[in-house]
C-alpha cells in the first residue's frame, strides 16, 4: 500500500465516520470512533466523536500498521 492509495481511500471517506485502532506496543491498543476532518501532504486530522478532540496521524502510520483504519 502506498501513500497515494491511502490518501485516495481517506479522501473518499472525508467527513465520514470511521474507526481507528491505534497500536501502542506491547499488546496495548486504543480504539477511536472518529470523523476524518482534513488531509495534508504528510498527515491527516481526525476528530474524536466523544469529546471533539483533534488528533493527527501520518500516512506512514498506516503503512507501518501503527494504526488500522476500519471503514464502515
Amino acid at each position: 500500500m502506498t501513500v497515494n492509495q491511502i490518501k485516495d481511500d481517506l479522501n473518499k471517506h472525508l467527513g465520514k465516520d470511521v474507526y481507528i485502532k491505534y497500536n501502542l506496543g506491547r499488546n496495548k491498543y486504543e480504539e477511536y470512533e472518529v470523523k476524518i476532518k482534513e488531509l495534508y501532504n504528510h498527515i491527516f486530522l481526525v476528530e474524536l466523536k466523544d469529546n471533539n478532540i483533534i488528533k493527527s496521524f501520518s500516512y506512514t502510520d498506516v503503512i507501518t500498521k501503527t494504526i488500522k483504519i476500519i471503514y464502515d
